[in-house]
């Protein structure tokens, strides 16, 4: 009868190791591939997420949309023509952090600091192209603002709170709650996020490493960079367009690269190196 071994093999700090040039190509890849591949919810946490993910209309697109009070307070932006209840809910989220103005707004915004608002949003996934009938789940903290500027366009959007019995969330942390975000993002048929944090980053590696190829970062430079030259309506369309075809990729400058050599590298290997 097979009996269950468990080998624990000691490295470095993981970002050392995968920077020393003296560690050879296959140890730095066998290394990070395995970190991604070890990298489990609770199984608890598992079959929620699953839950999730068989509730939600297939094929569809996940769409990590970053409009939180919190998170504009954090962008130190300003914008014009939101709904009162949202300028009193961001302003609540600033505390001592205050938008910037003047020519430094103008500098913070022309560098893709401010995060896309839903309106922006449903804006740009149509100069892509995107079916406003696309099945979409919705990844987003509490207290998204601004949602009625997405939903009048893209009518098929689902969140975890509407597909999940409301005691279930109820009992969650906040981080519990990203988790299952997390789950189905990885797992979606089309990836789009609207920022670039380290959920983002986590998850275009990970679907970089499952090889799902439909990962797209929405861009805030480019859109800023064209709404200043005055481009606007069908001409602003077409240009958002061309500043993103190229962009549907693997999304491997979100991930350690040295995780992407050309064979992939079993772990077995390297402990038989070892």
């Amino acid at each position: 009868m097979w009996k269950t071994e468990l080998v624990f093999v000691p490295f470095p700090r993981i970002g050392h190791v995968v920077s020393m040039v003296e560690y050879p190509q296959y140890a730095k890849a066998a290394l990070c591939q395995a970190c991604y591949g070890s990298l489990r919810l609770a199984r608890t946490l598992e079959q929620k997420a699953a839950e999730l993910l068989e509730a939600i209309p297939k094929p569809f697109l996940s769409l990590h949309l970053r409009f939180e009070p919190d998170m504009v307070a954090y962008s130190q932006c300003e914008y014009s023509g939101l709904s009162p209840a949202s300028i009193e809910a961001i302003e609540a989220a600033r505390g001592d952090r205050k938008p910037w103005t003047g020519e430094l707004a103008r500098v913070w915004r022309k560098r893709g600091k401010c995060p896309f608002t839903p309106n922006e949003t449903a804006f740009v996934l149509q100069a892509l192209s995107i079916p406003t009938n696309t099945n979409m789940y919705l990844a987003a903290g509490d207290g998204l603002v601004e949602i009625e500027g997405l939903k009048p366009t893209y009518t098929n959007v689902v969140t975890k709170s509407a597909l999940l019995r409301g005691e279930d969330l109820l009992n969650m942390h906040g981080n519990t709650r990203a988790a299952l975000d997390y789950y189905v993002l990885i797992n979606s048929d089309s990836y789009v996020a609207t920022f670039f944090r380290n959920m983002d980053k986590m998850v275009a590696a990970m679907r970089a490493y499952e090889g799902l190829h439909n990962t797209l970062f929405l861009g805030r430079r480019a859109y800023v960079e064209m709404t200043s030259k005055g481009l606007d309506g069908k001409e602003l369309l077409q240009a958002l367009w061309v500043a993103h075809k190229e962009d549907f990729s693997m999304g491997r400058g979100s991930a350690l690269p040295d995780c992407f050599c050309e064979t992939v590298i079993s772990l077995y290997f390297l402990l038989y190196m070892i």
